[in-house]
């Protein structure tokens, strides 16, 4: 059977957009605020849940997935209560948060899934690719300038050094759920987004979501590096997007698609440890050059001394 790499390339694509709203969620704990939320597993099937519940009770899918995108940042709030004044360990915080949502999302559907087949969505098939491309351009944007506000900076400052902000008179408390809630409300988004895109919420949904998030951060920055704030959440969203591509591509030369959470943690795993083995080749090469410098001095050395 001939494979169609232009409907491959054009559903990656189409995925890859709406993922990079996710990624650039998740760089905003991940990179900017260094904190490890697993809530974006559970915040993702919210912002499904919430946007495929009130689609079909009639409501307008843009009000649908805006209520989407506040029950995101619902939960990543609570997150942030949690480490912040629960005193609960960030990675702790959100594995508590992501277990209590699977029930809260399931509460919330009524059922295991919802069909949006046949009903009215955001965005149509035949314009997903002349309206997302501006949405996802808006986010990042609407991001960079955020992060370069006053409230942005102390954002960034937090994550680089709390004791030191903490110094200069910022509640670095209210920054942590500020944050949080910011990248729940993003990957709720994108979960809204993907679940009118394929047509159908299902509470499963969200499951390895953290892994794919990290993936797309982690690409993009290797591959187009992170010089920049500016910089890095473009190289985050075409991480995105490029991942998307790479799982199609697997898939079409026969990976398994229930390999597929594996392959994408080996992807994680390399992207992680290139950099420490590139860094350590770096360090021999310039070991070597040092040694080869040194013999030939001492070579000269010997020849004068002969003379």
């Amino acid at each position: 059977m001939e494979i169609d790499w232009g409907t491959v390339a054009q559903g990656s694509l189409e995925l890859g957009l709406f993922f990079a709203i996710m990624a650039l969620g998740v760089y905003i704990t991940f990179r900017i605020l260094d904190f490890p939320d697993l809530t974006v597993d559970g915040s993702f099937t919210t912002g499904a849940a919430i946007s495929a519940v009130l689609i079909t009770a009639g409501v307008s899918p843009l009000l649908a997935t805006l209520a989407a995108f506040g029950g995101g940042a619902v939960a990543g709030l609570l997150t942030g209560l949690l480490h912040t004044k629960g005193k609960i360990n960030a990675l702790l915080s959100g594995i508590l948060m992501m277990i209590a949502l699977y029930s809260i999302n399931l509460r919330i559907m009524g059922k295991a899934t919802i069909s949006l087949l046949g009903l009215d969505v955001l965005l149509s098939t035949e314009t997903i690719l002349y309206v997302m491309p501006f949405i996802v351009i808006l986010i990042k944007l609407a991001l960079d300038w955020f992060l370069h506000t006053e409230m942005g900076l102390a954002l960034r400052a937090t994550g680089d050094n709390k004791r030191m902000i903490r110094s200069f008179g910022v509640n670095t408390d209210n920054t942590i759920i500020l944050g949080v809630a910011l990248s729940n409300g993003l990957v709720a988004l994108s979960g809204a987004l993907i679940a009118q895109y394929q047509g159908f919420s299902d509470s499963q949904m969200g499951v390895g979501m953290i892994v794919i998030g990290l993936a797309s951060v982690i690409i993009g920055e290797a591959i187009f590096g992170a010089r920049t704030i500016i910089w890095a959440t473009l190289a985050v969203a075409l991480g995105a997007i490029l991942y998307r591509f790479v799982v199609a591509i697997a898939l079409q030369i026969g990976v398994e698609s229930t390999d597929m959470k594996l392959m994408t943690a080996l992807i994680v795993i390399v992207a992680l440890t290139l950099p420490m083995f590139q860094k350590t080749w770096k360090q021999k090469a310039v070991i070597r050059k040092r040694k080869a410098e040194l013999a030939k001095k001492g070579g000269g050395m010997n020849h004068a001394s002969h003379r």
